[in-house]
C-alpha cells in the first residue's frame, strides 16, 4: 500500500511514531531545528522513510539520554510479550507483560 494525501501513513506504527515526535517535541524533548537537521542526514542514505524516521528519533532520545538503545529495545520487548499476552480484541497494556514487574 503507498501513503496518499488522504492517507499518510501506510501501517498504523507509522501514524503513533508522527504522533510521538509531536508529542516529545510538544513536551520539550527535542526541537524540530535538530530534528530536521538529523532527519534530513538519514534521509541522505534514501532508506525507507518511516525506519528513517524510527532511527532518528532513537539517535536523538539516546543523545539526550532520554533513552537509550538497551532501553528502548527493552521497552519494545515489553510490549511484545504483552501483545502475545493479550486476549484478542482487548487492549494491549503494557502491564499485560508476564515477566512485568509489581510495584505492589
Amino acid at each position: 500500500m503507498l501513503n496518499t494525501p488522504e492517507q499518510p501513513f501506510d501501517e498504523p506504527w507509522q501514524a503513533q511514531l508522527f504522533a510521538l515526535t509531536v508529542a516529545l517535541n510538544e513536551a520539550g524533548w527535542l526541537d524540530w531545528s535538530d530534528w530536521s537537521t538529523a532527519f534530513g542526514q538519514a534521509r541522505a542514505a534514501k532508506g525507507d522513510y518511516f525506519e528513517d524516521w524510527l532511527a532518528t528519533l532513537q539517535t536523538i532520545l539516546a543523545e539526550r539520554d532520554v533513552a537509550g538503545g538497551e532501553q528502548i529495545a527493552a521497552l519494545a520487548a515489553s510490549w511484545q510479550r504483552a501483545a502475545r499476552a493479550t486476549p484478542h480484541g482487548q487492549p494491549i497494556e503494557l502491564s499485560n507483560d508476564p515477566e512485568a514487574l509489581d510495584d505492589g
